[in-house]
């Protein structure tokens, strides 16, 4: 019985939830089943890692959890809304509004000042000129890259511009934060800070993280591991670590 029960309260829904979710690409002698009926939960202010070999899974879960690919068949909710059920409009309302995206490619514009790109996802919801300085000012101090508004991605090291990345993410002030990769063109140390830097964003603003990677080093600064093989997820498990 878990404490919840026992204290006579339900237990809290799911941030997002996969439901018997499948992905099938191709057809005949080609089909190939990205994902074969993957059922998974994540709650709000998890760090979760995805792992798994290549063309296990991961990817294509975590396209459909940022809501850039739809299940062939299952369902995918949302703070208890059917994904699958949303607009083409709507998904990507969506995701402007709830979802950040980190990539390991950092994605910036190389003319633009750190200030500017942190801005970008503001602009797309009509967020005043004042205002979006202000919260790109704010989410540039809180990655530790007050000090660096005005360089452009080519006056930054790596660890600067996945740091600009993830402020960016993080300037909406998103639930979901979805790392693809995010220390994956970083050097050892570099990839440490970042780590360290989603730890705190998920520790100290309560925003939930889910992170693709191959490395375990990495994995080990989440809270809880879902490894995926052929599809399916094989393993799901918590783990204690002081970090």
């Amino acid at each position: 019985m878990t404490t919840t029960e026992h204290l006579g309260h339900s237990p809290p829904n799911p941030l997002l939830e996969l439901r018997d979710v499948s992905k099938i690409y191709g057809a005949g002698d080609a089909l190939m089943k990205a994902l074969a009926g993957v059922n998974l939960s994540i709650y709000a202010g998890e760090f979760v890692a995805i792992m798994g070999p290549s063309g296990s899974g991961k990817s294509t879960c975590m396209n459909i959890l940022g809501c850039l690919d739809t299940p062939s068949t299952g369902h995918y909710f949302f703070q208890g809304i059917d994904v699958g059920e949303l607009s083409r409009n709507q998904r990507a309302l969506l995701r402007r509004n709830y979802l950040g995206f980190v990539f390991q490619g950092f994605n910036l514009l190389n003319r633009t000042s750190a200030l500017e790109n942190v801005e970008l996802p503001l602009i797309y919801r009509g967020i005043n000129a004042r205002s979006r300085r202000r919260l790109a000012r704010q989410a540039l101090l809180a990655v530790g890259l007050a000090d660096r508004e005005g360089h452009t991605p080519g006056e930054l090291s790596g660890g600067q511009q996945q740091r600009v990345a993830i402020a960016r993410a993080i300037v909406t002030g998103p639930s979901l934060l979805l790392a693809d990769e995010p220390t994956g063109n970083l050097d050892s140390a570099r990839s440490l800070e970042i780590m360290d830097l989603l730890t705190v964003l998920n520790r100290d603003k309560n925003i939930t993280v889910v992170m693709v990677t191959h490395e375990r080093d990495m994995a080990a600064y989440a809270k809880r591991i879902v490894h995926f093989k052929d599809g399916l997820i094989e393993t799901d498990h918590q783990q204690e670590h002081e970090l």
